[in-house]
């Protein structure tokens, strides 16, 4: 009976793999769902095992004798022991802690020719005489192993040693010295010995396993649950041998296997994990080997594909909607407006309108810089659908950004009699029974809020429009309610955090994108600059000169209180410093996330109306926060910030017509990668620069899945690293969507994306 990719991991006792009890099988299983998000142990599969890629590799190949090493040297090294033992290091001054032993074993070659060479490792903890007792037997005179690492020379001794931080990758061998091991008894020797697994963190090798570990091309993995490296390496390789290769489907059709020159999917399974002798250790390092390839491209087609098939559908639904622009309509709309639109802003609005006034259902996303004016845009659809008899709906992310909606929304909406109300989570429960009664009979005409508009008690009458502000922060589901409460509504969601192309056309890949790429007459770039502490007094008197201009700053904090554990300046700590010691004779705000939020609520409203001159805040102001007489950001611990984050947070100042300033203050012994990160936000105040220098140094997050970042988290592709196999597997997705869209393959694969219930929840965007 054979393994298939279907067999349950809960299972694999069953095939006697690699020494598998039952119960250590169900924790393997535990450890797998956990990482694949498989809330029943009992779904994980052998196919999810072996996507549990490798995170490096070892050329291990470099089986040397002792004679050929060199200083600094990895190699793997066949050794006999001629002595071992374990002595202890230091005085214990403190008798409440356990002392500390240094283990090494001394050996050489069978016939010893050469100098002898030592193994070491530190064994400590409650149970360290028994462990050395166990090391003691494990490398009892005569045996022979293996050991694997950077070799030194050591001139006083003159002789080559290797340090261990553990020795499970230590290697017994079979050999003559065999009846040197003491024999286990019958009973669990752990216990009978007072050490456990835990202490001994993994037994070595057992000869049965000796070329999995050695003289070959070696994956290393993390830390699977109980799971070390060593023991991983030991199953899947157990797995791979048992696994029947018929039940490895190659999902790709073969003639786009043979176009892209990709290997087997069976074979790229079983040598991602163990690359064959003839391959270059450095092709993996790169993922460029022919197995990551394969794997890498599996990933961007299905996805590609899956969004693709996602937009056809889309444009296909009926809609409940009949929205018309009419030139009425287009005149009213010029009397509410404050000011004259960019070129961008009319761009955009018109690529809207076409989509309210088609037959399919608008999905789309509005991107744009921040201050780039896409709430306007956002207004104006939200009055033609009005104007059309319909209801609307404007979810934010935050309570503050909600309320500054309404806000804005009263103004511009002053003189149209249409009914505009705010539904957030600290609306009192009276309060939120009337809104729910007004707005399921139709008497609200736009509704603004939190994810307290998207909560069961909520319907709408005949919600027409819904916009989703900042939509990376919503997750799927809660999109998908949005969308399920009205006529199949018309989508448009946007955000301030600037796409890259590279990543857009993999995330909205079944959304239409507007970008707002122009910036509103008047803005001046803000002034960027990177201080350390010895200029903080410098830093103080800027606050206090833009102060005396009549004019307000931000001092924003990452942590709201002191930890120990931690040398961050807390934002409560530092507010009630600037309020009593460095300027008592300004008024002094702190704003944080753990705040009520009526208490939110007064500290802006003081900060928006002028009352406030210096506002201390955590990230909760790094979202959508207009106060355009703040003219200067000092972000504390820059270096703790990423790229987006910085660029959000500098977004607050700016918004008015006179010169602004952001100061990142930064602690000099921060990272090569904060450096980097801290010198572009002085070249460049581009979001879309910002953005793909970000996605460079951090990667992606989840596009299709249920977490809040919305950026698929790929088990091996990364699109910045694999952007010219996204491209193809794009151009291979559309050819069969396109060119070869009636063939029964493409039938059958289009089939298999919509029973994915992932890729059905994409189509909210």
């Amino acid at each position: 009976m054979a393994i298939r990719l279907d067999t349950p991991i809960i299972e694999l006792y069953r095939f006697e793999v690699s020494r598998l009890s039952a119960a250590m099988a169900k924790k393997l299983a535990e450890a797998v769902a956990g990482v694949f998000a498989k809330t029943d142990p009992s779904a994980a599969t052998v196919e999810d095992l072996l996507s549990y890629f490798p995170a490096r590799y070892e050329d291990r190949s470099n089986f040397i004798s002792i004679d050929k090493l060199e200083d600094g040297m990895e190699a793997a090294v066949e050794i006999y022991v001629r002595n071992s033992g374990g002595i202890q290091v230091g005085r214990n001054r403190d008798p409440r802690k356990p002392p500390l032993y240094l283990f090494e074993v001394t050996g050489g070659d069978a016939e010893r020719r050469f100098k002898p060479v030592v193994v070491k490792w530190f064994v400590s903890g409650k149970a360290a005489k028994s462990i050395l007792q166990y090391y003691s037997e494990r490398f009892a005179r005569g045996t022979r192993f293996v050991a694997y690492g950077l070799w030194e020379y050591d001139d006083r001794k003159g002789t080559f040693a290797l340090k261990l931080a553990k020795p499970e990758e230590l290697e017994i061998l079979p050999g003559e010295a065999k009846d040197l091991f003491t024999p286990e008894p019958a009973a669990d020797p752990t216990v009978e010995r007072g050490y456990s697994d835990e202490d001994l963190d993994e037994d070595i090798a057992s000869p049965e396993f000796a070329t999995v570990h050695n003289a070959r091309r070696v994956p290393i993995y993390r830390k699977l649950g109980p799971f070390q490296t060593k023991r991983l390496r030991e199953i899947i390789h157990s797995v791979l041998q048992k696994l029947d290769p018929t039940s490895v489907p190659d999902n790709l059709p073969a003639d786009l296997r043979e176009r892209q020159d990709l290997v087997p999917r069976a074979q790229a399974l079983s040598e991602i994990h163990f690359p064959p002798e003839d391959s270059l250790i450095s092709d993996y390092e790169m993922f460029r080997s022919a197995a990551q390839r394969r794997l890498i491209f599996d990933e961007f087609f299905w996805l590609s594909f899956a969004m693709q098939v996602l937009r056809g559908e889309r444009q296909k639904e009926p809609k409940g909607t009949v929205i018309e622009i009419s030139d009425v309509m287009k005149e009213r709309m010029k009397q509410i407006l404050p000011f004259t639109l960019t070129g961008a802003q009319r761009r955009v609005i018109a690529e809207i309108f076409r989509d309210l006034t088609s037959d399919a259902p608008m999905n789309r996303l509005i991107q744009g810089d921040v201050g780039s004016g896409k709430t306007i845009v956002a207004f104006l659809a939200l009055f033609a659908a009005m104007e059309n008899g319909y209801q609307t709906a404007l979810m934010a992310p935050t309570e503050i950004l909600a309320e500054q909606h309404f806000r804005n929304a009263g103004k511009l909406f002053a003189g149209t009699g249409y009914r505009i109300v705010l539904l957030v989570g600290s609306t009192k429960a009276a309060e939120k029974r009337k809104l729910h009664t007004a707005i399921a009979e139709g008497e609200i005409d736009l509704v603004i809020g939190t994810h307290a508009i998207i909560q069961e008690a909520v319907t709408f009458a005949k919600l027409g429009l819904a916009v989703i502000d900042e939509q990376h922060r919503f997750g799927v589901l809660q999109r998908a309610q949005l969308k399920a409460s009205g006529l199949n509504p018309d989508i448009l969601v946007m955000t301030a955090t600037p796409i890259p192309r590279s990543l857009a056309m993999t995330v909205y890949g079944d959304l239409d994108v507007s970008v707002i790429d122009e910036l509103p007459p008047g803005r001046t770039p803000v002034k960027t600059v990177v201080v350390g502490e010895d200029k903080r007094q410098g830093v103080y008197h800027g606050i206090e000169r833009e102060i005396k201009l009549g004019r307000q700053a931000y001092v924003v904090y990452p942590l709201i209180e002191e930890s120990a554990k931690s040398d961050l300046k807390a934002a409560t700590i530092m507010y009630e410093d600037l309020r009593t010691r460095i300027f008592p004779q300004y008024t002094v705000g702190l704003l944080h996330g753990r705040m009520k939020p009526a208490e939110k609520e007064a500290i802006m409203a003081e900060f928006v109306a002028g009352r406030l001159d210096i506002l201390v805040s955590t990230t909760v102001i790094e979202v959508g926060v207009d106060v355009p007489n703040a003219s200067l950001m000092v972000i504390e611990h820059a270096e703790r910030f990423g790229l987006s984050q910085l660029h959000q947070l500098r977004g607050r100042v700016g918004r008015g017509a006179e010169q602004s300033f952001c100061v990142l203050l930064a602690d000099y012994k921060r990272t090569t990668v904060a450096k980097q990160r801290l010198g572009i936000m002085e070249e460049t105040s581009d979001g879309f620069k910002i953005a793909e220098k970000d996605l460079e140094l951090r990667g992606q997050g989840e596009i299709l899945g249920t977490r809040q970042s919305g950026i698929q988290n790929f088990r091996l592709g990364n699109i910045v690293r694999d952007l010219d196999i996204l491209i193809a597997a794009r151009t291979e997705a559309e050819h069969y969507l396109t060119e070869k869209r009636l063939s029964p393959e493409t039938s059958q694969m289009v089939k298999e994306v919509r029973s994915d219930k992932k890729v059905r929840l994409g189509n909210v965007g």
